[in-house]
């Protein structure tokens, strides 16, 4: 879609304030490159940290593959893009065709991948604030790998499916629907979630040998943290999808087609959710915090070390 755009366009007929936006190669490269950076550092310190072998870690980690999964493929068509418009890459139409496809269904893999992990950590914290004595009964390690892997090969499958029917409108219609459906779900279940969370939690202060204070408040955080992270990818996600409607609804209008002109806008804001992802765990989590300035610190010191020791 990107390549398509860039290549063939639409601003023949489209008025000279509705031209295609462009933005310069470098930003997504940068983007690109932060993401995929501060992304590797959030599944390092969750593989490194043991306190954070966790259900919702694990989910945040699934995350992070997701977000460096759009950021990348978006930085790579953008080298791509340069490289043909330079014309130092001469490709055949048909497989230029290709490779939008093939870049078209990663962000289709991530999104798909990153709404499932998003609602799974959403499930997560809704267990451990309703059912918290049971929480580790109902929410083991093994069971969360076999959603995380069954959550990739769902959305592996969702990205083949764009591939072969990427012309069609019901692939596009589908993937819409599915989006908007899953914040429709999730917005269900975190107003159930914090509608009910105190009332619960008086409930659950009245049991013997309960500490109300500690574990609640830490579910509670972890639930604020989780409907930031929804809020942000709410927020840079919605225009994409947007856009997406308005491309099989409306190709014509006028409107529809100003909007549309800013694809590449729309496509920075993804970017900028893999780059403030990250951050929000730094914030949000003293665990995460104390892992990363280990990894700096520690590992960084020590890689100096042997590297002074071996000359």
């Amino acid at each position: 879609m990107h390549i398509c755009v860039c290549m063939d366009g639409c601003t023949s007929s489209v008025p000279a304030a509705c031209e295609q936006v462009h933005i310069a190669p470098g930003v997504f490269l940068t983007l690109g490159l932060i993401s995929l950076l501060e992304n590797i550092l959030v599944i390092l310190a969750i593989v490194k940290n043991k306190n954070l072998h966790s259900p919702m870690y694990f989910f945040v980690c699934s995350l992070a593959v997701a977000d460096m999964l759009v950021s990348v493929s978006n930085a790579w068509e953008t080298i791509v893009i340069h490289l043909l418009a330079n014309r130092s890459l001469v490709i055949e139409d048909h497989f230029i065709r290709q490779m939008d496809n093939i870049f078209d269904s990663f962000i289709c893999i991530s999104v798909v991948a990153s709404m499932w992990s998003l609602l799974a950590i959403a499930v997560d914290r809704y267990v451990t604030i309703f059912y918290a004595l049971r929480y580790h009964n109902i929410m083991t390690v093994w069971r969360a790998g076999i959603l995380i892997g069954s959550i990739w090969i769902f959305s592996t499958g969702c990205g083949i499916i764009f591939i072969i029917y990427s012309d069609t409108k019901p692939v596009v219609v589908c993937l819409v629907a599915m989006f908007f459906s899953m914040l429709l779900l999730m917005a269900s279940l975190y107003s159930h979630m914090f509608l009910l969370a105190r009332s619960h939690v008086k409930r659950m202060a009245a049991l013997p040998g309960y500490n109300a204070n500690i574990r609640q408040r830490a579910s509670m955080k972890g639930a604020i943290t989780l409907t930031i992270l929804l809020g942000i990818f709410i927020v840079c996600w919605v225009p994409f999808f947007l856009h997406l409607i308005l491309m099989i609804s409306c190709p014509r209008n006028i409107y529809c087609v100003c909007f549309m002109s800013h694809f590449n806008m729309y496509l920075i804001l993804i970017m900028c959710n893999s780059v403030i992802d990250p951050l929000i765990y730094a914030l949000r989590s003293q665990e995460m915090r104390k892992t990363f300035k280990e990894i700096f610190c520690c590992d960084g010191l020590r890689s100096l070390w042997n590297l002074i020791s071996k000359h």
